[in-house]
């Protein structure tokens, strides 16, 4: 009888009173699951009805996997420049995974780089998150969008 009990209380715990809206295309949003759970993502390329390889809503998104470290003044500009690199990633996510925000980021020229052709070879898949790296770490220079690049404390 006991037993009973707390799995009702658990499926009561993880079950969603209402879902999400699907995100919209430049928002975004954070990772709720797997092994980006807790990485901020921008939603690229959002799929509403899925597709036959992914057959439920999903979205392509690209990450941070490794923010940006605190730079000061006093540190040399080579300094500077090494703790302000940053480590993309790209991946398709279920709309589930993911937690919009009311943040929004603009990255000009993503919408070509990363489609659903750019994950069927490791080739492109890395040219991919190269342009994204050099999108990402200007946006981080320019001073814009800080939330972003500020890693999530839980």
């Amino acid at each position: 009888m006991q037993s009973s009990r707390s799995a009702v209380w658990y499926k009561t715990l993880n079950s969603h009173p209402l879902p999400l809206p699907p995100p919209n295309t430049p928002s975004q949003a954070i990772v709720t699951r797997g092994r980006y759970a807790g990485k901020k993502v921008v939603i690229i390329q959002p799929q509403d009805n899925g597709s036959k390889k992914h057959p439920f809503p999903h979205a392509l998104v690209a990450g941070i996997e490794r923010y940006p470290s605190q730079v000061t003044r006093r540190m040399s500009k080579a300094r500077q420049a090494k703790r302000s690199k940053v480590k993309p990633f790209i991946k398709v996510v279920n709309y589930n995974h993911i937690m919009p925000t009311r943040y929004t980021l603009e990255l000009e020229g993503l919408k070509g780089v990363v489609t659903n052709e750019t994950f069927g070879e490791v080739s492109q898949r890395e040219e991919a998150k190269k342009t994204v790296k050099k999108a990402l770490e200007e946006r981080y220079q320019s001073g814009k969008n800080r939330w972003f690049f500020t890693a999530l404390r839980f």
